[in-house]
This record gives C-alpha cells, structure tokens and sequence, in this order.
C-alpha cells in the first residue's frame, strides 16, 4: 500500500508541474506554443527578410496572434502568399484566429512574416527577436536563428 501511495504522490506532483517545452525549438506562453521558428539572412537593410514559425494553441479557448514586431525592423506583417492570374502576389494577411488546438503554419510558399524597414541586416548564424502579441495569451519573445539567404531550416 505505501508503494502505491508513493506512486500517486508522484504522479500528481508532475501533474501540477508547468508544461515544459516540448524541443528546444519551441517557446510558450499560456497555452500558446510557437514551434521551429527561423528566419532567411537579408541582403542588406534595403530589402525586407522574411521569417517563420507555427503557433499551437495547446489550450480549448480560442485565442488570435494579432501582431508581431521586432527591433531589428521598422513594420513586420504576416503576409499570405497567393496567385492571381499566373502571377504571385504577397498581401498583408491581418491578425491570424487560432481555434483550440488548432495551429497556424507559417512557411515558404504561404503564409509568412515580412520584416521590413530593417535597422540592421539579418546575418546568418546570429538570431532576430520577434515579438509576437496575442490577445488572450499575451506577448511573447522568440529568439530566431537565421539561416542563409538561399537556405530552409529543413537543411539543418
């Protein structure tokens, strides 16, 4: 019986534990969790550089990523990627819903954070801090490794 009693001690001991990360690649707030993000190198400060991301929301209320910034640009806006008569065209995508257990995918070809007006170029092997802001859950920080210009973070 004391062994059992110990067992369930335990049990629920990690059961009130805050949720850990589930990779070194994932950051959480609330019930928010942002997963593998990284970031393509820029050419300059001239041109805008891109980033990417998924967001998990781990909890059963609906929450909205209704912002991103960082300091290292002057307007960050998630973009979609879309085609229009053989031609593609980037537009500001808006805040983004994130239903319970639902996530949102930004990547290559798709939705996609552009980070515009740079004060410093994106450089490879550094990292770049989004901030990203969600109504319920609140605001988070993300330290992104950048990657090479021509590279995805799959080729790590």
């Amino acid at each position: 019986m004391t062994r059992y009693l110990l067992a369930l001690v335990a049990v629920l001991n990690g059961a009130m534990l805050p949720a850990a990360p589930l990779s070194a690649d994932q950051v959480r707030v609330g019930e928010i969790a942002i997963e593998k993000p990284w970031a393509r190198a820029s050419i300059g400060t001239s041109r805008p550089a891109v980033a990417y991301f998924t967001v998990r929301n781990l909890g059963s209320e609906p929450d909205r990523l209704m912002s991103v910034t960082s300091p290292a640009s002057g307007m960050a806006e998630i973009h979609a990627t879309t085609q229009e008569n053989g031609v593609m065209r980037m537009r500001p995508a808006g805040p983004q819903d994130l239903p319970p257990g639902g996530r949102l995918i930004l990547e290559p070809g798709g939705l996609h954070l552009m980070l515009m007006q740079l004060s410093e170029p994106l450089v490879k092997g550094r990292t770049v801090a989004l901030e990203l802001k969600f109504e319920l859950a609140g605001t988070v920080t993300v330290d992104t490794p950048i990657v090479g210009p021509g590279e995805t973070r799959s080729s790590h």
